[in-house]
């Protein structure tokens, strides 16, 4: 295995924010993601998260939520960085908890 990312509809998942809207449909989130650490710095988290989106969109989704942190947060990280997410035209809306930022696309 190279790696992974963890993407689906919203609602196969735990509650993941607290201004989460659970009336909304078609919201798909990514919410980790699992690169082994010699293979890290190389891009893999960046094209596993290109397929995610693609794969989202493609099965119907209308929006995909993420909800990832800065580089220099100590806890969270299995759950991407926040620039990663914002270079394919995620916008935030919002936090989780300190530490998380909660970020959008939508088509």
């Amino acid at each position: 295995m190279i790696g992974w990312c963890s993407v689906a509809p919203r609602e196969t998942y735990r509650r993941l924010s607290r201004q989460q809207d659970d009336s909304e449909t078609d919201v798909w989130s990514v919410v980790c993601f699992y690169v082994p650490r010699a293979l890290r710095g190389g891009g893999l988290a960046s094209a596993l998260l290109d397929a995610a989106i693609k794969h989202a969109f493609a099965k119907g989704a209308r929006v995909i939520e993420a909800y990832p942190v800065d580089e220099a947060a100590p806890s969270y990280r299995f759950m991407g960085f926040r620039d990663m997410f914002t270079a394919r035209g995620f916008q935030e809306i919002g936090t989780a908890g300190t530490r998380r930022h909660v970020m959008r696309l939508s088509r």
